[in-house]
């Protein structure tokens, strides 16, 4: 299932000057009744509580509280194989040009210690909905617009809906097993994690799903951790759901800082026998997609600076959307160039990006690469 990143057509709207999306300066001091469609307000001091109704022009209403908020009118009804139509929340860092107060975001994750988090919901029945703690990430310390990587944590969900892309595997995180599914919305990439069945409450270390992530190859270290958010994605009902409370701090000092690798931009011309390599190509395959993984090892004794992987894709696979490379597709011919951060391969290391593609007929793999024109072993 695909669907369009819920913050984009707020950004629409906003530069056309047709609404004001939030109440700047607000503060909800007692219980605050917010039905603008983007609409929001502060509590406690620190967060940033937010209607952000973007997918209907339906009435929907939510009541702030001093610790959460909870829906109280969503009239809107989203197509279930499609995009909900909302995503109240409650958040910390900057959300477009909206920045909680005395935020320390963003950060890059090199120099976070950890991220302490704390969520408790109350869930209702007879609801279309997912209950979703949202992480932001992006190679700039970005503070308006979309953040390239979104990592959703799924402690509900209800109703026949899916994260965005195909599950991927099931990884052990926060001292849970979670479903994890990966793919684009066009705007940025998505790894999603889903609780088997419904998590009422969770303390834990945020750091933990973006040391997964990270080692999962879709971020590095000198990414920057720009926001982070929770509240409820509903497609049809939901009046009833609720935030109790909502507590997130980013704690500086622990990490091991490193040199960030040298920016080199990709080459026009890829100079021939600059690279000894090996690439690893895995897929998940569904009936009219998929998604592939590929990761590039330096096999040689020189260093690689900047790189370009050339490849053909057979009839009928088409890319869509793409992460941690700009990936280009002419006819069958693919052609994927290192991104600003992703350049330098030292000899044995190794870089990951991948793609999701749609399908018509058969699927059949690759087997032939070449790194900057070098033929690549297959691992």
């Amino acid at each position: 299932m695909k669907r369009p990143l819920r913050a984009l057509a707020v950004a629409g709207l906003l530069a056309a000057g047709s609404i004001v999306a939030v109440t700047l300066g607000g503060t909800a001091s007692a219980d605050t009744q917010i039905c603008e469609q983007y609409g929001s307000t502060t509590i406690g001091g620190k967060y940033v509580v937010q209607n952000n109704r973007w997918g209907t022009s339906a009435q929907q209403c939510i009541n702030v509280t001093s610790t959460g908020f909870a829906i109280t009118r969503q009239d809107g009804v989203g197509n279930t194989s499609g995009a909900p139509v909302s995503y109240p929340s409650i958040f910390v860092g900057c959300h477009y040009t909206n920045c909680s107060p005395g935020t320390n975001l963003p950060i890059q994750v090199k120099n976070i210690s950890s991220a302490p988090s704390s969520i408790s919901y109350t869930y209702v029945s007879g609801a279309v909905y997912d209950a979703a703690y949202d992480i932001w990430l992006d190679p700039t310390p970005k503070k308006d617009g979309v953040s390239q990587m979104e990592i959703m944590i799924w402690f509900n969900r209800q109703g026949p809906i899916q994260p965005i892309g195909s599950v991927v595997g099931t990884a052990s995180v926060a001292g849970r097993t979670w479903e994890v599914w990966r793919g684009s919305n066009g705007s940025n990439n998505v790894i999603s994690y889903v609780a088997p069945s419904a998590i009422p409450s969770l303390s834990f270390d945020a750091m933990a799903f973006i040391n997964d992530t990270k080692n999962r190859g879709a971020i590095t270290s000198d990414w920057y951790l720009t926001s982070i958010q929770a509240g409820f994605e509903p497609w049809q009902g939901g009046v009833g759901l609720a935030v109790n409370s909502f507590s997130q701090s980013v704690n500086t000092g622990g990490g091991t800082p490193t040199t960030p690798p040298t920016t080199t931009p990709p080459p026009n011309t890829p100079p021939p026998g600059n690279a000894a390599c090996s690439v690893r190509y895995a897929t998940n395959v569904w009936n009219n997609g998929f998604t592939a993984d590929v990761t590039i090892t330096n096999t040689g004794s020189s260093t690689v600076n900047g790189w370009t992987l050339n490849y053909n894709l057979p009839s009928g696979q088409t890319i869509t959307g793409s992460w941690n490379a700009t990936v280009t597709q002419s006819g069958s011919a693919v052609t994927a160039r290192n991104l600003s951060y992703n350049g330098t391969l030292a000899p044995g290391a190794s870089t990951s990006f991948g793609y999701q593609a749609t399908l018509s007929g058969g699927f059949s793999t690759r087997s032939s690469f070449t790194l900057n024109g070098s033929t690549c072993t297959r691992a």
